[in-house]
């Protein structure tokens, strides 16, 4: 399968100014001899990908997953290393990037789907499709510093997204704008893939990774820590997070969530109760029944809630993941509280401690609430079996007939 975006070793500095001059003549005095300090954004990054494929690039603020996505649109240049991509490539990399907000919604869309090489005329054919996926009909000729937020997410996917790219590429804002968009949006980047188009997608929410994406990629600190199969990069991006984030920074993390994701907050879990079978057990043994109790709360009527259920063992090793939409399982409306129950019939595990992650999010992804390894499971049986899982093997032993001599 040929690439269709190729990054070969990029690296990317930027220069941090300490001193701030605010006249001219402090400017003209201290030309050149500005103190500054040297970031590096990106170390050495390599990275291929293939057309086609849709790809979750993961990592911390100031990991340089945005950074990487702005060399790979052309927007920033790479102090070293190349940049090669195929096709026409649309980018929607932040809250309203490439709109004149002095320009009404009409003439954005003209500007917008002209720079990414369109026509007029093509323009033209298209224009009454990216407005109606908008909703933007009654406010198409209002200057677009007048709009909300969400107009402004609306119409930059909207152009992003009709004017029939190779390769999109997205930072974050999938996670922004009202519920109904952002399925709209999921919808249409499903089609996308099944178009065969190649998408990346720059999110802190890693279930969108382990749902949307074929593969993942993780970054921290610039450089790239980890490339391949979601689940394996999700786990590496939460272990170095849980091993290497400071305090401060998890709560910065966590008022990054709050501000790029409306749905983050609206439902909370209170508590993650593991039930075993008999109120004074301390663990399970292998093939014994062990359950899970979820309790939420939401302050306000929530539908669209898919509540996600997954198993880790005591080296960080991926068990098992399930959550009730596959499980065909309607968890209705969340108003107030309400408790969804996990029950394992029968603990296929061996001996060892277990870790339990818990999320409640939208059907699209979206998160509302996580917790992550907060709650664990003890499986004791005293066997010497090796392993994670049970299997059920029997052995049995065949000696041949002996014919006297």
């Amino acid at each position: 399968m040929a690439a269709a975006v190729e990054v070969d070793h990029v690296s990317k500095t930027f220069k941090l100014y300490t001193e701030k001059h605010t006249s001219m003549k402090e400017r003209v005095v201290h030309i050149g001899r500005t103190k500054h300090q040297t970031f590096r954004a990106l170390d050495d990054v390599t990275l291929t990908i293939e057309a086609g494929e849709t790809i979750g690039l993961l990592g911390h603020n100031g990991s340089g997953k945005s950074t990487l996505l702005k060399c790979i649109a052309g927007i920033l240049q790479p102090t070293a290393g190349a940049v090669r991509t195929v096709g026409r490539m649309a980018a929607l990399l932040e809250l309203g990037a490439g709109f004149h907000p002095d320009l009404t919604g009409r003439e954005n869309v003209y500007m917008n789907a002209s720079i990414l090489g369109m026509h007029r005329v093509e323009i033209d054919r298209i224009f009454d499709d990216i407005v109606g996926f908008a909703e933007l009909e009654q406010f198409i000729d209002m200057p677009v510093k007048h709009y909300s937020s969400g107009m402004y997410v609306r119409l930059g996917f909207a152009v992003a997204i009709n004017v029939d790219p190779d390769v999109l590429l997205v930072d974050e804002v999938l996670s922004v704008g009202d519920e109904a968009f952002q399925r709209k949006c999921l919808d249409r980047v499903r089609t996308f893939q099944a178009e065969g188009r190649t998408i990346v997608v720059v999110t802190h929410n890693a279930e969108l990774v382990r749902t949307m994406c074929d593969r993942g990629a993780a970054l921290d600190h610039g450089k790239l820590i980890v490339v391949g199969e979601p689940n394996d990069v999700i786990r590496e991006f939460r272990e170095r997070l849980m091993a290497g984030v400071t305090s401060d920074q998890e709560v910065g993390l966590q008022v990054a969530r709050s501000e790029l994701s409306p749905a983050y907050g609206k439902i909370k879990i209170r508590d993650v109760r593991v039930v075993y079978a008999s109120p004074d057990a301390e663990s399970v043994e292998p093939g014994a029944p062990v359950s899970f109790e979820v309790e939420m709360e939401s302050q306000e009527k929530i539908d669209d809630v898919v509540v996600a259920f997954s198993v880790f063992g005591s080296m960080g090793q991926y068990v098992y993941s399930t959550n009730t939409f596959n499980k065909g399982t309607d968890v209705g409306p969340v108003d107030g509280r309400k408790t969804v129950r996990f029950a394992l019939t029968s603990v296929p595990l061996l001996d060892g401690v277990y870790a339990v992650t818990i999320g409640v999010h939208t059907r699209g992804g979206l998160m509302y609430d996580l917790w992550e390894q907060k709650r664990r499971f003890e499986v004791s049986g005293g066997g010497r079996d090796e392993g994670l899982v049970v299997l059920p093997v029997q052995i049995s032993v065949e000696t041949p007939d002996r014919r006297p001599s």
